[in-house]
């Protein structure tokens, strides 16, 4: 059995990892997150449809949707885990 919050906190951590890391990469080296983003769509150019800016809101505001977004589906995916392997 899983622990459901557990496995939900650490969806939520792991999302916002990625969300920070991806971030500093877009600052950092923009080619290259140009690269890996499209690359999640098959190569289409979705990376173009960014904003170059994010304001600081804007930024938070998607951080705590993400974080948010994938606690709700982790515990989701924990309950129906454990009720299925029951």
């Amino acid at each position: 059995m899983l622990d459901a919050t557990a496995f939900a906190n650490s969806l939520a951590a792991l999302t916002g990892v990625l969300y920070l890391v991806l971030y500093l990469i877009s600052l950092i080296a923009p080619r290259i997150f140009e690269f890996l983003f499209n690359a999640q769509f098959f190569g289409a150019n979705v990376a173009g449809l960014l904003p170059k800016r994010f304001s600081v809101w804007s930024f938070f505001g998607t951080l705590a949707a993400l974080l948010v977004g994938a606690w709700v589906f982790g515990y989701a995916w924990a309950w129906l885990y454990n009720l299925l392997a029951k």
